[in-house]
This record gives C-alpha cells, sequence and structure tokens, in this order.
C-alpha cells in the first residue's frame, strides 16, 4: 500500500470507475468529485475510494478536493453540448482545464494527467475536437515549477456501459432500419481497461512526462463495419442504410434534437477525420499490448453487461 492520495475528476464516469479501481487496486487512496454521491454505488463500496459531492467548476472545491493529493487527473469530458455554438464544449473542457491547472499550483500538486481525444487541436473540423485541442494545449503549457503534465488522446473508447457500441445496440433493437452517416468513416476502437491501465502505468514514470499519447486499438474499422458487427451480437439483423452527405447533414439536424441528443451537427463534423493511429501506439510505449474489440464487445452486447463490468474493474487493476 503506497497511501498516497490521487484526485480523479471524473472519477465516476465511464473511463473513470475503471481507472479509479485500478488505483485502488494499487493501494492509493483515491478521491472522487461527483455530483450526486449516492448514484454511485459501485464506487462507494471500494474502501480506498472516498467520494465527494461538489462542483469542480468552483475553484474554491478544487482546492479542497486537490488539498493533500500527489496527483491530479482529469477524465471529464462530453461529448455534445446544448446548442451548437462551441460554448458548452469550452466551459467543460478549456475553462475547466484553466481551473485545474491553477488549483494543481496551488495546492502543491506534483502531477497531472490530461484526458484529450485522438485528433484535437486547432484545426479540428468540429467543437469538440477544437476545444479538446486547445485543453490538452493549456495543460501542457502549465508543466514547470515542480508539476510535470501527461496526456491521452484516444480513438473511440469501448467497454461495458460505454457511448458508443451501446447506442448502437439500442438503436438497433428499436429501430425498422438505421440510417448512417459517414460510413467509410475510421476508427481504432480502444479498451476502457487499456486506457485506465495507460494512465496508471504513467504515474510515476517520469519518462512520461511532457508526453502526448495516442491511444488506438489494434485493429481499424470502418463506420459500418462497426455497426454491422454490432448488429450481428445483438440479434437485431437491421437493415442499415449508408446516407449521403446531404442526407447526413438532415439527420444530425434532427438527431441533437431527439432526448439524449444521440446523433450532433458537431458529432458529423468529427467523423469528417479518421479517428486511428499506428497499431498500439502509445499503449505499445507503456508496455500495454492492446485489446481487441472481439474479446470484449460479445460480454455485454450479448446480455452479460453486469457481469462483464465488474470483470472490467478487476481487469483494470491488473496493471
Amino acid at each position: 500500500m503506497n497511501g498516497r492520495m490521487i484526485c480523479v475528476l471524473g472519477g465516476s464516469g465511464f473511463v473513470g470507475r475503471h481507472f479509479a479501481c485500478g488505483l485502488a487496486g494499487d493501494g492509493w487512496r483515491v478521491r472522487v468529485p461527483t455530483r450526486r454521491r449516492e448514484r454511485k454505488r459501485d464506487l462507494l463500496v471500494v474502501p480506498a475510494v472516498e467520494l465527494i459531492e461538489a462542483d469542480v467548476h468552483d475553484p474554491a472545491v478544487l482546492d479542497r478536493v486537490f488539498a493533500g493529493c500527489d496527483t491530479a487527473v482529469n477524465l471529464i469530458g462530453i461529448l455534445n453540448e446544448t446548442g451548437d455554438d462551441g460554448r458548452g464544449f469550452h466551459r467543460a473542457h478549456v475553462e475547466l482545464t484553466e481551473k485545474v491547472v491553477a488549483a494543481c499550483r496551488r495546492q502543491g500538486v506534483r502531477r497531472y494527467l490530461h484526458m484529450s481525444a485522438l485528433n484535437a487541436g486547432d484545426s479540428g473540423p468540429s467543437f469538440y475536437l477544437r476545444s479538446k485541442g486547445l485543453a490538452e494545449n493549456l495543460a501542457h503549457a502549465a508543466a514547470g515549477g515542480g508539476l510535470t503534465v501527461t496526456s491521452f488522446r484516444p480513438s473511440v473508447i469501448f467497454g461495458a456501459e460505454d457511448r458508443f457500441l451501446n447506442l448502437f445496440a439500442g438503436l438497433l433493437r428499436v429501430a425498422p432500419i438505421l440510417p448512417l452517416a459517414c460510413p467509410g468513416a475510421r476508427f481504432a476502437p480502444v479498451y476502457v481497461g487499456d486506457v485506465a491501465r495507460a494512465f496508471i502505468r504513467s504515474i510515476d514514470d517520469p519518462a512520461t512526462a511532457g508526453r502526448r499519447y495516442d491511444l488506438c486499438g489494434p485493429s481499424i474499422h470502418t463506420f459500418r463495419a462497426l455497426v454491422d458487427y454490432v448488429n450481428r451480437l445483438t440479434g437485431a439483423h437491421r437493415p442499415v442504410l449508408p446516407l449521403p452527405d446531404v442526407l447526413a447533414r438532415l439527420q444530425a439536424n434532427v438527431m441533437e434534437h431527439l432526448p439524449g441528443k444521440p446523433f450532433s451537427r458537431d458529432n458529423l463534423r468529427s467523423l469528417g477525420v479518421d479517428s486511428v493511429c499506428n497499431a498500439g501506439a502509445g499503449l505499445a510505449a507503456l508496455g500495454i499490448t492492446p485489446t481487441p474489440i472481439e474479446a470484449v464487445a460479445p460480454l455485454y452486447l450479448g446480455g452479460s453487461g453486469t457481469r462483464s463490468r465488474y470483470d472490467g474493474y478487476r481487469a483494470a487493476g491488473r496493471t
């Protein structure tokens, strides 16, 4: 047991739960701010995890949750915003990062790990990618004076409770036909457990300071191929209709007004650039063998989601 304290913003989310449980298994004391503490029962039962109900956009709250921490981690991100002007992305990604690195300095946090996204950058085609790129650059610009920074840029992340494969599984179960925008867009899906391991392995490795790691799975799939794969796994066998650009834009305009905003104009813009990198890329540099989607997706898309979720948490702890 190393007994050190780490604060994980977004630690109650999809990636965060795997990460927090892996840290607890390594002997860390893990502090997780969350908006609804009572809804995170899976983490409440982990003795090494301290859940605190908090608004992380409040600088005074960040000072409180970072106090006594060796390391801070920011996993917070949104895939969609209210409206379509970039302000929601800017607040969630850029403004929060500015507050986080400032709090790190005030509280003497010496290590900061930042979640970015593959293709994040100033020239990204979407508000999402541009805001992620700006936030990532702000994080690295804050390095120095005793603070070291590492960032991670994953492709689409899969695993039990993901918001990608599960989204299409749900749509395929209820829709008689699935219209699909950008069917040729390419992804290198990366397993959530591998992403968690990458973060954990970098914490105490001085060679990772200042690095930006692209995280990809072992194989590249088109959007259409992934949806067809989900179609087979779920047994839905629904027809998939590839859409031309003009109809894809119409679909995005309609779906961003549906409950839960399953698809938006900004999502469509993000699909304009392939989410791929060299095989393994950052995972290989960290000594992690990437997990193929075929080894995990059947466990939760085939109906054993609850069991596979906890299997995934346990796997995240094996670093």
